[in-house]
Order: C-alpha cells, then structure tokens, then sequence
C-alpha cells in the first residue's frame, strides 16, 4: 500500500498505470489483482489507510495544534494538496470506490474538527468548524504553491476566528 500511495500522491490516480503499481510492488500484475480486483478498488483502499494516519495526525486538543500537525504533514509529507479531493477531481466523482473513500474521510474529518473545536472552546460550535475546515483545506492546497506560509497564514486567521467564538 505504501508504493501505491506514494505513486497515487506523486503521479495521480489516471497517470498511475497497473504497470507501473507492479513495478513498485515488486509483483506480477495477477498477483496484484488476486489481492485487489482493480486500480479503483486499490486506491480506495489507499485512501482509507491515509485517511487513518492522517486522522492519527490530528488528533489534537486545540484548532492552533491542528494547524501545527498540518505544517508537520506538508513538511514530512510535501505540498500536493489533499489526496482526497485529487482523486476525486481526476475521476469527477464517478468511480464509486473513490467517491465514497473521499465522503468518509470529509465526513470524519468534519467531525473531527467539531470535536476539536468544542475542546478548544469549551463548547460545539458548528459555523467555527466550519469556518477551520475551510482554512484548513485552503492551506493544504495553497500550500502547492506558497509553501508552508499558507499554512501560517491559515493558522493566524484560525487564532482570530476562535477568539471571536469565545466573547
């Protein structure tokens, strides 16, 4: 699964062939299709073991660590924008096993930013997560082509966004 997602990171799910996935896994195509019964299904699967590691990463008790574990990802992982959302623009939606990979992990992610700013604040606040969620996502895309700056920029915006939910 790591050659894989690092080839669907790097290269994007149509530039990805099944050639090339059997070259980094170091197995025969028949091989590769006994253990996943096509690219789509593999790179849902891919998506679900990021979208565990990722939430691993933001499992934090304030909207300024959120921000902090995302420099931490665009520094150990790079700047290429969400996996997610690629995958998702590249095949419009349409092939099932993306499609709901991609609604899970925003589905849990937004929950998770809930739960992140209700300990932060002490109290659920849903236009605030939602406010984050959107900051954060521009960040990670913004990121492609600012670098980490987007990321601080974001993270200030965020700072003054939760002192306004708290007055």
């Amino acid at each position: 699964m790591v050659a894989a997602e690092r080839l669907f990171d790097h290269h994007g799910y149509m530039a990805t062939g099944m050639d090339r996935l059997t070259e980094a896994a170091g197995m025969s195509s028949r091989t590769l299709y006994k253990h996943v019964a096509s690219k789509a299904q593999l790179m849902g699967r891919v998506l679900a073991e990021r979208d565990q590691r990722f939430m691993a990463l933001i499992d934090v008790e304030s909207v300024d660590a959120l921000f902090a574990a995302l420099q931490d990802w665009v520094r150990i992982e790079g700047a290429r924008g969400c996996l997610f959302l690629r995958s998702q623009a590249e095949t419009g939606g349409g092939t099932p096993e993306i499609a709901e990979a991609v609604a899970a992990h925003k589905t849990s992610f937004l929950q998770r930013l809930g739960d992140i700013v209700a300990k932060d604040l002490g109290c659920e606040n849903s236009l605030l997560s939602e406010q984050v969620m959107v900051l954060f996502e521009g960040a990670t895309h913004a990121a492609v082509y600012r670098g980490d700056g987007a990321v601080s920029a974001a993270r200030a915006a965020a700072a003054i966004l939760v002192e306004r939910a708290r007055i």
